[in-house]
C-alpha cells in the first residue's frame, strides 16, 4: 500500500513539475468580454502604462522566491526589447484583478498583446525561450486561442 501512495505521489509531482512555468493560451474563466474570449487589460486596470509591442504582467507575493527569479527574467527580457513593458503586482494588493484573471498561485505571468489582449499566461516561472515566443506571438497578430 505504501509503495502504491509513494508512486502516485511521484507520478503527481512529475506532472506538476512538467506544467510548471508553462506558457499556455489564456483561460476562458474570470475575463470575459462579447465574444468567445478573454477581452483585453488596459493600463489603468494594471496600474501602468502597456508596452507598445507586448506587456509582461507578473503576479508575485512577498513570500515568494521563484517570483524573484521571475521578476529578474521579465526585467531583463523587456529591457532587451524596445516596446515590452514589465509589470510586476503584488496579489495582496490587488485581489480584484487576482480573482478576475483566476490567479491560483505566484509567480503568475500574462504576456499581453499592444492592446492589452491576453495571448499566454503561465503558472510558476516561465523558461526564457518560452517568454520570447510569447512576445513574438504577443507582436504578430489577435489573440490566439486557448490551449495553443
Amino acid at each position: 500500500m505504501a509503495a502504491a501512495v509513494l508512486a502516485l505521489a511521484t507520478v503527481g509531482a512529475l506532472a506538476l513539475r512538467r506544467r510548471d512555468g508553462r506558457l499556455t493560451g489564456p483561460r476562458r474563466a474570470g475575463l470575459l468580454g462579447t465574444g468567445s474570449g478573454p477581452r483585453p487589460l488596459t493600463g489603468t486596470e494594471i496600474g501602468q502604462p502597456l508596452g507598445s509591442r507586448a506587456t509582461l504582467l507578473q503576479f508575485s507575493s512577498s513570500f515568494c522566491a521563484p517570483c524573484r527569479a521571475a521578476r529578474q527574467l521579465l526585467t531583463d527580457v523587456a529591457a532587451r526589447d524596445t516596446g515590452v513593458t514589465h509589470v510586476e503586482i503584488n496579489v495582496a494588493d490587488r485581489l480584484d484583478l487576482v480573482r478576475l484573471l483566476d490567479v491560483r498561485r505566484t509567480p503568475t505571468v500574462f504576456v499581453l498583446g499592444p492592446q492589452g489582449q491576453i495571448t499566454r499566461r503561465a503558472s510558476g516561472l516561465p523558461r526564457r525561450d518560452d517568454v520570447l515566443a510569447a512576445v513574438a506571438l504577443a507582436t504578430a497578430g489577435p489573440a490566439a486561442g486557448p490551449g495553443e
